[in-house]
């Protein structure tokens, strides 16, 4: 099971993506976050680094699709669990929309435990891909 939504942006399609698929930039914009560590090179399938979250988990991340300025994908993983996002980028007037797509899977019988995180953390994606939009639009 994933959640979905989709998020306006005041930027071209290829300046959300550059800003969006770089590690770097995640603390400005995902409210869960501290800092990213252990960040390896530039933007690339394969590329990874560790997600340091407010609660303190340290979920090993690593990129697993990059089409520029179409879709990128990242997987997260947790002691067993397993987090996904996709975006998808396309162009809408002057700016573009973000379609998201997020899911948590967790092993065995804490699957319906992934099944109830997807669903409360779709808010959350939602909303940290606003505040990414918001600091686009203040740098243009």
């Amino acid at each position: 099971m994933s959640g979905r939504g989709r998020v306006e942006f005041p930027v071209p399609a290829e300046v959300a993506f550059d800003y969006l698929a770089d590690p770097r930039h995640r603390p400005d914009w995902q409210s869960s976050l501290t800092r990213v560590d252990d960040v390896e090179g530039e933007p690339r399938v394969g590329q990874r680094w560790t997600d340091v979250t407010r609660p303190g988990l340290r979920p090993a991340m690593e990129t697993t699709e990059l089409d520029r300025p179409h879709r990128w994908s990242e997987r997260g993983t947790w002691h067993g669990f397993s987090a996904r996002l996709t975006l998808a980028f396309r162009p809408a007037g002057p700016g573009c929309e973000v379609d998201f797509e997020f899911a948590v899977d967790g092993p065995g019988p804490l699957a319906p435990v992934g099944a109830l995180l997807t669903r409360l953390a779709v808010p959350a994606v939602r909303a940290d891909l606003r505040r990414a939009a918001d600091n686009l639009s203040r740098r243009s």
